[in-house]
């Protein structure tokens, strides 16, 4: 399996910046990270 570019403290910095407002567009734009990414993350988060 492929080893992930993002640790999960680099992962937790994202969600909060996307918690505190910032739009999905600047966050994978800036980090490099998909839409879809992004959204499994928080749902993996949140259970």
């Amino acid at each position: 399996m492929r080893k992930s570019k993002f640790s999960p403290q680099k992962i937790a910095k994202i969600l909060k910046e996307f918690d505190n407002g910032k739009s999905v567009e600047q966050i994978i734009r800036e980090h490099g990270v998909s839409t879809s990414a992004l959204y499994k993350w928080e749902n993996v988060m949140l259970a």
